[in-house]
């Protein structure tokens, strides 16, 4: 049985001048992603506690390599630490959650050497409730929900499971998206939301973990390719050979 424990919390002077003390003391553990954090004191991990609704012992799982235990209070830390609003916090123990599933395999994803990253894929009502991107740029800069939520599972990969650089996480080249990687659905979609493919209802809240690469883009080239009738659409053989290029330029 796995059993909850405490997780240190911050104390000291609240200055200026001590929480970028704290963000040094940090980086020199590390604890971070490589990217200055917010300091994690008791005040700011009991509001996300609170907003979680349930005990701070509870056990979430297990993270490898380490094999640290994923508490709602470790769990409320890092999120703290990526710059977290208390609203998104059951957004951060969903997606958690998900990851720990035997079914994910967390394990290979962070032993393996491929730069595959966990793409945190938010469909549902919640999308727009807590205003996670879901369109233009959704994965890109601007969106402070996007960011954080994805970067929380990210620390909590770091700072729970071990997952540093070539100790822990063993990709060799690395990504972008292992900062932080995180969308939303469009909810405005004609298609039904990607959760109802999983049995939900459409009205559910979801969040789906997805081990994926960096995006990339499929742009139509060629003869013809945007050169278009009025009121038609482009022809197949641009399309199929621009996806076919891109997967041979992604994969030879």
């Amino acid at each position: 049985m796995v059993i909850g424990h405490m997780t240190p919390k911050l104390t000291g002077l609240d200055t200026v001048r001590g929480a970028i003390d704290m963000i040094e003391h940090y980086f020199e553990q590390g604890w971070t992603d490589g990217l200055p954090i917010v300091p994690p004191t008791e005040e700011l991990v009991d509001r996300m506690m609170a907003a979680s609704g349930r005990d701070p012992l509870d056990v979430v799982g297990v993270v490898p390599p380490r094999q640290g235990v994923a508490t709602i209070e470790a769990i409320a830390t890092n999120a703290v630490m990526a710059g977290c609003r208390p609203v998104y916090m059951p957004v951060v123990v969903a997606a958690v959650e998900a990851l720990l599933d035997e079914r994910f395999d967390v394990q290979g994803l962070q032993a393996t050497s491929d730069p595959a990253a966990p793409l945190v894929i938010v469909s549902g009502p919640v999308v727009h409730q807590v205003g996670i991107n879901h369109g233009i740029g959704l994965f890109g800069h601007g969106s402070r929900a996007n960011a954080t939520i994805g970067r929380a599972v990210r620390l909590v990969l770091v700072n729970v499971g071990g997952g540093h650089p070539d100790a822990g996480d063993k990709s060799t080249l690395g990504s972008p998206a292992k900062y932080s990687y995180c969308i939303g659905v469009d909810v405005d979609s004609p298609w039904a939301p990607v959760h109802t493919e999983f049995g939900f209802a459409p009205e559910e809240s979801c969040v789906t973990v997805y081990a994926a690469d960096a995006p990339g883009a499929i742009t139509l080239r060629g003869p013809g390719a945007w050169s278009l009738p009025s009121g038609s659409s482009p022809t197949p053989w641009p399309i199929s050979i621009t996806i076919s290029f891109t997967v041979g330029m992604r994969w030879w």
